[in-house]
């Protein structure tokens, strides 16, 4: 089932989410999704040491909670790295929508509910290419391999540069988006199913 479409924020407020996490002269990159190995932060904090060289230096924002966070914050504080846990949060919409950049380094996705309100908003995914993602995305996000921090640094980085392509990229995950079925078309599809499955057995059960 599609995420539902969370509602754009104004420019105003994407403007004030910025303020809010100290992204007003610098890009912005999120994630988001629970602090837990499979969710590959441990990969995403690597990328974050190279993006430290970039002018200017990207802030990397994480939406999420979970048993990763101690070791997580132990790492940005030894490592000096331009990343700040924001724990959980009612407003992941509007920040993910302020972000120039979303990233999604997972070991494993079916539908993700993160690339689907990424694209729904039009902003660029960077994502690993696991499970379902690649069917869900199509080519609409950049995709990298699962582990491979060198590879996300570089896409990010290169993004980053270049504006033309990430207009490409919000306007080709919103198409993405908009071919996506709706929770009535998929509710639809399974009743289908269940009547097709259903009829033979009714069929049986009267001879």
């Amino acid at each position: 089932v599609s995420a539902p479409v969370p509602r754009l924020p104004a420019a105003a407020h994407a403007g004030k989410a910025r303020a809010e996490i100290g992204a007003v002269e610098r890009p912005l990159i999120i994630a988001c999704g629970s602090l837990v190995p499979h969710h590959g932060y441990g990969t995403l904090l690597d990328a974050a040491r190279v993006w430290r060289e970039l002018d200017p230096a990207p802030l990397l924002v994480i939406v999420g909670e979970g048993r990763e966070r101690s070791a997580l914050q132990r790492r940005i504080r030894n490592e000096a790295l331009p990343v700040r846990l924001l724990g959980d949060r009612d407003d992941r919409a509007e920040l993910l929508a302020a972000a120039d950049l979303t990233v999604l380094c997972s070991s494993w996705e079916a539908r993700s509910v993160q690339a689907q309100e990424a694209l729904r908003l039009g902003v660029p995914l960077v994502a690993t290419a696991v499970g379902g993602v690649p069917e869900l995305v199509g080519d609409a996000a950049e995709l990298v391999p699962y582990g491979n921090a060198e590879a996300l640094a570089r896409a990010v980085a290169r993004l980053l540069g270049d504006r033309p392509r990430r207009e490409e990229m919000t306007a080709a995950g919103l198409a993405q988006a908009a071919s996506w079925p709706t929770e009535d078309d998929t509710i639809a599809q399974v009743l289908s199913v269940y009547d097709e499955l259903s009829q033979p057995m009714a069929a049986a059960r009267v001879r």
